[in-house]
């Protein structure tokens, strides 16, 4: 059964003009043009901080990239929005039912994590919106550099307060709210720095002089 994540993800890349992913191991006649889209999608991540996870997480949605660095970047952070997403329900539910066993800088550090990583969720998603309309001239005329510059100060914003959560738990005695949150965290901190690579590169060849 599909969880309310999986139904998530697939809304948001409907939202932007994709289609559902398609695997990478297939017998119809599209076969070879998806192995070239699956092979754009490897090589693109050699750019990011993570290569062998970005290529994981985004091989899957190889039709719908269709060797489009544009769509490669959207897809990119419509996976972080989904993972942040999670791990933002995830530190808000630890925060009202875990007992602290009188521990108050684990729930204030918590609490922080909590708070910022909202703070997080919503910059990806600005940053997905900003990547729907790029070009529209709907928006008080912006040019496509300024629309670019907004999505990466966004993704850059999102990972500097995924980063925040976790600093708040350098000193923090609690091994196992410590562990808990770091385990979870540092994932999506990969997913959103990978995106955040995806998103320099497409800029980059769009704004070039």
């Amino acid at each position: 059964m599909k969880t309310p994540h999986t139904f998530s993800l697939l809304a948001l890349l409907s939202a932007a003009a994709l289609f559902h992913p398609t695997a990478a191991h297939t017998n119809n006649p599209s076969a070879a043009a998806n192995s070239s889209c699956i092979d754009f999608i490897r090589i693109s991540c050699n750019a990011t901080l993570y290569p062998d996870l970005c290529y994981t997480s985004l091989a899957g949605y190889a039709s719908a990239v269709q060797a489009d660095p544009a769509r490669l970047a959207r897809v990119a952070v419509a996976v972080s929005l989904s993972r942040a997403r999670r791990t933002a329900k995830y530190l808000s539910n630890l925060s009202r039912t875990i007992d602290y066993g009188g521990d108050h800088r684990a729930a204030a550090a918590l609490h922080d994590c909590s708070s910022v990583f909202g703070d997080a969720v919503d910059q990806i998603l600005d940053s997905l919106r900003q990547m729907r309309h790029l070009g529209s001239t709907s928006a008080g005329g912006e040019t496509l550099r300024f629309q670019m510059s907004n999505v990466q100060t966004w993704m850059s914003a999102a990972l500097t307060n995924e980063d925040t959560c976790t600093d708040g738990f350098e000193d923090i005695s609690d091994g196992a709210v410590k562990t808990a949150v770091n385990d979870r965290v540092v994932k999506v901190k990969e997913v959103t720095s990978n995106a955040l690579a995806l998103v320099n590169s497409y800029a980059a060849k769009v704004t070039a002089p």
